[in-house]
């Protein structure tokens, strides 16, 4: 089906390898799932009538090691979904390096009409009905969409609760599930990783392009835990951004001033949203700054633009507004296929998210390896080690960039096949 998920990024891997002569049929092998799970879940709501939900687990590859990916629970949840970013997941742990294979799990539910009591029995039910497909060694999911480190402790007590009625607990039994809160053997690192490892991206590409990285403008559209955290390290570093958005909208201070990011997520907590909060030097002042639209953040002058919320922002009917230099992609696909060729051929520089945004797998990976090691991962220690991970991944995609003289995301692409066919 030509609207299928899976066949539109089965079609896009396939002209990729074609044109980097990748063996078709080592592509062909690896391209389809090995297992795909769906499962019915008994959801006994509060009023005591029974719902049968539906779940899914898709098993992409596991050549490299344990299938890795995320559970999401949302409405539009389907197994052509799950499947498609199984395979996304088995590329983006090829092109990171690190021991996983692919996976995605999903639950065709709007969890915001769940109680906390039904979505942690939904949590605890889809974790029985998976639970011998799933383990250390086996598949080690984590939160997605709509999941958090809560829902990810009713699932890993779940497990544990399982394996105790099935015969002795195993030491590395924590490595089932990775995304955990700190106190249930968590890696205190994770919810900073793929905010701080896009920044990490960000300053190396810079570096490789010579250009200058202190004064760069950067808008970034969604302040949820990725865009906040980006843009605080990009602070950090030296970076101006000077625009931010949820989803009702933008902020942008007066004369393009850089936001002073701590001060504006602390404003958005109080009031629950972003509109007012011009904070620019330690003082936030409703006539510093003024309301735009998330359709006006994508347009502004800026060095750097941060997709860092939703899927297919930049698309046809915007591509031609767009004026950044740099598209860092934190968010997943947020460029359709048709801005991508638009945007690349007038030489703007996309960051594929395969790359920018691996910085939360990374340290999965990291947890996972403290948990089945039984050990404890200092905060320092945890970053310098993802910092090491994706300033060598950035490295090999720079390089086969150049090699091949071909773009960033597509190099991405050819270093992850590669390493899945060899």
């Amino acid at each position: 089906m030509s609207d299928s998920l899976f066949f539109s990024t089965s079609k896009q891997l396939r002209t990729i390898s074609q044109k980097n002569n990748i063996d078709a049929d080592m592509l062909e092998a690896i391209l389809p799932p090995q297992r795909v799970i769906e499962v019915s879940i008994p959801l006994q709501r509060d009023n005591g009538k029974i719902e049968i939900v539906k779940g899914y687990r898709s098993q992409h590859n596991n050549k490299r090691g344990p299938y890795k990916g995320g559970i999401r629970f949302h409405e539009s949840v389907s197994e052509d979904e799950v499947i498609s970013l199984s395979l996304w997941m088995s590329l983006k742990c090829a092109l990171a390096n690190i021991p996983f294979g692919g996976a995605k799990g999903g639950v065709v539910i709007d969890p915001k009409t769940l109680s906390e009591k039904e979505l942690k029995l939904l949590s605890e039910g889809y974790t029985r009905l998976i639970f011998d497909v799933i383990g250390p060694l086996k598949d080690v999911p984590a939160p997605d969409v709509n999941t958090n480190p809560k829902i990810i402790e009713w699932m890993m007590n779940e497990y544990i609760s399982i394996a105790r009625e099935k015969g002795p607990i195993q030491k590395d039994i924590y490595a089932a599930f990775t995304g955990k809160p700190v106190s249930q053997n968590g890696l205190p690192v994770r919810e900073i990783a793929t905010g701080f490892g896009g920044v990490i991206v960000l300053m190396e590409l810079l570096q490789k392009l010579r250009m200058e990285k202190k004064g760069k403008n950067i808008a970034v559209q969604g302040f949820g835990n990725v865009g906040f955290n980006f843009s605080k390290f990009a602070e950090q570093n030296g970076l101006n951004v000077i625009s931010v958005s949820d989803s009702k909208g933008a902020i942008i201070n007066n004369n393009n001033k850089p936001l002073d990011i701590d001060l504006v997520m602390e404003c958005k907590r109080k009031q629950g949203y972003l509109a007012g909060c011009y904070c620019v030097g330690g003082v936030c002042d409703l006539r510093k700054g003024r309301e735009i639209t998330n359709e006006d953040l994508l347009g502004l002058p800026v060095d750097i633009l941060v997709p860092a919320a939703l899927e297919k922002v930049i698309n046809e009917k915007n591509m031609k507004n767009i004026k950044a230099k740099i598209i860092v992609e934190m968010a997943n696909g947020p460029i359709t296929p048709a801005a991508y060729e638009y945007l690349t051929k007038k030489g703007v520089i996309i960051v594929p998210d395969i790359l920018s945004n691996s910085g939360g797998v990374i340290a999965s990976h990291i947890e996972w390896k403290q948990n089945m090691e039984s050990s404890r991962y200092a905060y320092e220690e945890s970053l310098a080690e993802l910092k090491n991970t994706l300033t060598q991944a950035v490295e090999t995609v720079w390089q086969t960039s150049q090699e091949k003289n071909i773009p960033l995301r597509e190099a991405a692409l050819v270093v992850a096949l590669l390493r899945l066919v060899g």
